[in-house]
Parts: structure tokens; C-alpha cells; sequence
């Protein structure tokens, strides 16, 4: 067997180096994006925890998933129950009754949105200015979650008075539209029937 020459010596030398380059670069990029924060721009945010959806949606008494409970075990949110109103054949009576409890709903929610913005502006605040206590923070954080805890019953009662205006087979087409298929749920006697 030949020995190599000099220059392919050099040459595979700097070919294993150059992938070495390659290779340590690579692993650097990777090590910084998995250092990345998920929070990453976050920090510009007027309220830190919460998007700019997330406040269109207290200030506008929204669900923000506060009742998936409901939602995902056959008891449909009046809101999404008026937008299907033709598809779920809903009568006039349904449609009245349902609006009155998205209306109720609404005027529940609204004001517990705001009073949350308020709260988490404060918080938010406190730390920012680096003013925040151990004592503040409990109170702070206990009256964010009576408000919340609140907010949720609202959106989750909502749901379940929906539910008692509605026929098994509106519920059923309801969890079919809404792309949640066929699955067990509460059986038909639990909830009333319109006209019974």
C-alpha cells in the first residue's frame, strides 16, 4: 500500500476539521434554541402573563377555555349553540332562551374580566417595580384565584343551562360539528327536553 502524499494528508486533515466546524456549530445553534425561553418577547407585554388576546377576551366576557369541562362532555356553549342555530334546528323558543343565557352570561363576565385585568396589571406592577412581598403576593394571588375560580362558574353554568334547553340529537350534532366525534356522554335523562 502507498503511504499518502503530503497534500492528501493536509487535505483530509482539514476535511475532518472542517466537519468538526460544522459539527461544534450545529451542536451550538441547538444548545442556544433549547436555552431559548418559550417567554422569549414576552417581557414587552403590558401585563406579562397575558397576550393581547387573553385581555380582548376578559374585557369581552370570552370563554378562553375556561369551560372545556363542559364543552368537551356534551354540554355546548350557548354561544357556539346560536352561531349553529340553523344546523342544529334550533326553534324560536330555544333560540330566545339561549340568548338570554349568553346575555346573563355576558354581563357576568365582563366585570370579572376587568376586575382580573386589574389584579394582574397590580401584580405585574409590584414586581416590576421590585416592590413585591411575600404577603402582598399571597393576597395577590388568592383574591386572582377567587376571581378566576368565579369567572370559570359563570362560563361553566352557562353551559350547563344551554344544555337543558337542548334534545339529545341537537347535542349529539352539536359534539359532530364542533369535531369531537361520537363518544359516550351523559345519558338523555340526565337533562330536560324542549316541550316536556
Amino acid at each position: 500500500m502507498r503511504p499518502l502524499s503530503w497534500r492528501r494528508r493536509v487535505c483530509g486533515v482539514a476535511a475532518i476539521a472542517g466537519a468538526a466546524l460544522v459539527f461544534a456549530a450545529a451542536a451550538s445553534a441547538t444548545i442556544a434554541a433549547e436555552m431559548l425561553s418559550p417567554y422569549a418577547g414576552q417581557q414587552n407585554r403590558e401585563i406579562k402573563s397575558l397576550s393581547s388576546e387573553d385581555v380582548d377576551d376578559l374585557v369581552n366576557g370570552r370563554g378562553m377555555g375556561l369551560a372545556k369541562a363542559a364543552e368537551l362532555n356534551s354540554y355546548p356553549g350557548p354561544r357556539h349553540v346560536l352561531d349553529m342555530a340553523s344546523e342544529l334546528q334550533l326553534t324560536q323558543q330555544q333560540q330566545n332562551e339561549i340568548t338570554a343565557i349568553f346575555d346573563r352570561m355576558s354581563v357576568a363576565a365582563k366585570p370579572l374580566g376587568t376586575e382580573i385585568l386589574v389584579r394582574e396589571r397590580q401584580l405585574d406592577q409590584q414586581f416590576a417595580r421590585g416592590e413585591i412581598v411575600r404577603s402582598q403576593l399571597v393576597a395577590e394571588t388568592e383574591e386572582l384565584g377567587i376571581l378566576k375560580g368565579r369567572l370559570r362558574a359563570v362560563h361553566l353554568g352557562a353551559h350547563l343551562e344551554t344544555r337543558a334547553l337542548l334534545t339529545q340529537a341537537q347535542i349529539a350534532r352539536y359534539d359532530e360539528l364542533r369535531g369531537y366525534g361520537s363518544r359516550g356522554g351523559p345519558a338523555a335523562h340526565d337533562h330536560m327536553h324542549p316541550g316536556n
